[in-house]
């Protein structure tokens, strides 16, 4: 089997120094839709260097290295084709708001390896910190099709019961058709979001948007909605991804209040609804 769950789970931490720049922060902002329109005190926050922000999500790109599902196949007791690859869902911790500028250590470890049949799930922890103490868990769950199957743990299920009522808001925001062009630039060079003849290889019939794109515009609206703009309120941030997002396309963001958190359903307006972020939380003081 070309995951070795055992391999996978007793294999040590693997660390390494990550960077980032007010430059890099600007970049995903943008590569998320921020900017627009240009001259709206409310975008500057996350564009303009003198009054610069970070949306917590930018966490899952920092140090432009191999987001989680790239790096969790390099992982030891982990040998699948990228083409039968997805990312599941993705969850993030914040312990202190992230710098605009930064040095930390990310130590990435494989903690769950799950069977669910047609299918396995990885989870991939990585834990960052700086000189001055942790700055943000995230865990990446990668579902590999076709590797499941040996009798292992099906694991626990994400599944949340549905909002109850009407949401509180409900945003659309506009996908570029070169959104992921953009995006990718942030360090996921993943061809399924750019060469059309990968994406057909994949089974889709056209490169789809990446997940932690949706995943960034999402939190940026709830944000930007509910939170007064105030980055530094979110606190932790799950979601699971539930369907793809094409370039050109209109992601619908639906929002419930709860206690210190937001319940969220995102989805394609051009679809139907069709839903792209399921059992999507985000936690805020």
């Amino acid at each position: 089997m070309p995951i070795d769950a055992a391999l996978a789970l007793a294999a040590e931490p693997r660390s390494g120094e990550i960077t980032w720049t007010p430059r890099d922060v600007q970049l995903y902002h943008l590569g998320i839709g921020a900017g627009i329109p240009a001259t709206d005190p409310d975008e500057l926050r996350y564009t303009l260097e003198s009054r610069l922000h970070v949306l917590p999500s930018f966490a899952t790109v920092a140090g432009a290295g191999s987001p989680g599902v790239i790096s969790a196949l390099s992982m030891p007791g982990v040998d699948v084709d990228l083409a039968a690859v997805l990312h599941g869902g993705q969850s993030l911790t914040l312990h202190r708001p992230v710098p605009v500028r930064g040095t930390a250590t990310a130590a990435s470890r494989v903690t769950g390896v799950y069977d669910k049949g047609g299918a396995a799930v990885l989870v991939l922890r990585t834990d960052v910190a700086d000189a001055d103490g942790p700055l943000w868990t995230d865990e990446a769950r990668i579902f590999v099709r076709g590797e499941g199957g040996w009798g292992g743990d099906r694991g626990p299920s994400a599944r949340l019961e549905p909002p109850a009522g009407a949401p509180d808001r409900i945003v659309e925001r506009p996908v570029r058709e070169d959104q992921a062009l953009l995006y990718r630039l942030s360090g996921d060079y993943n061809p399924l979001h750019a060469d059309p003849e990968f994406a057909r290889l994949a089974g889709y019939e056209r490169p789809v948007l990446h997940g932690l794109c949706t995943y960034g515009m999402t939190l940026k609206a709830v944000v930007d909605t509910l939170l007064g703009g105030d980055v530094t309120r979110v606190r932790a941030y799950t979601a699971r991804f539930a369907g793809v997002v094409h370039p050109g396309e209109t992601l619908r963001v639906r929002m419930w209040r709860a206690d210190g958190a937001v319940r969220v359903e995102a989805g394609v307006v051009e679809r139907d609804g069709a839903p792209v972020l399921a059992d999507t939380v985000v936690r805020h003081s």
